[in-house]
């Protein structure tokens, strides 16, 4: 394993941690399990830019990637539901769009044999999402909780946004 795949991987080692500190968090459980979802987050950057960079791109990389990064988001929206900061419908729609767009790239018969990438809807969505959760996850004051809301259901747009794209004709267009 290269040194980009190691940092996906490290990336998957910060979800049971985030489970286990959201389980029946404290305040200051909350502030770690923020701390190291930004940084676990952060790190999806850098195991994309590495392997190009470094001309070590796998095909190990190509699939633990994209599942990482959804096990990492999926993850804290879950335990968000039951904090009951979020509706469990909302992040079903997330669900939804992610389970169907991962389901259409590995099938190659269905966009002529290439998995594109994310595009600017797709990157707008993943930036979105991160601070969402963010935001959510941190024991913020209550002036924080209309910002993080609308932050969310922004969220769950984006998502369904990109994913329409993604499978309305902008197959190289969508993330």
């Amino acid at each position: 394993m290269n040194l980009p795949t190691w940092i996906t991987v490290s990336r998957l080692l910060g979800v049971p941690l985030l489970l286990v500190l959201l389980q029946a968090p404290s305040p200051t459980q909350r502030w770690w399990a923020a701390g190291i979802f930004v940084v676990a987050a952060g790190t999806d950057w850098l195991d994309g830019y590495l392997p190009r960079r470094l001309n070590q791109v796998t095909d190990l990389g190509k699939f633990l990637d994209p599942l990482v990064d959804k096990l990492l988001v999926l993850a804290p929206f879950l335990m968000l539901i039951e904090l009951d900061q979020v509706p469990a419908w909302g992040v079903f729609l997330i669900v939804a769009r992610e389970i169907t767009i991962s389901g259409w790239r590995v099938n190659p018969a269905m966009q002529g044999g290439t998995v594109p990438g994310a595009n600017l809807w797709g990157k707008a969505k993943t930036v979105v999402q991160i601070v969402a959760i963010a935001l959510l996850i941190a024991p913020l004051p209550p002036a924080w909780a209309l910002p993080t809301q609308i932050l969310f259901w922004l969220a769950v747009a984006l998502t369904l946004v990109s994913g329409g794209i993604y499978l309305l004709g902008g197959k190289s267009q969508g993330g």
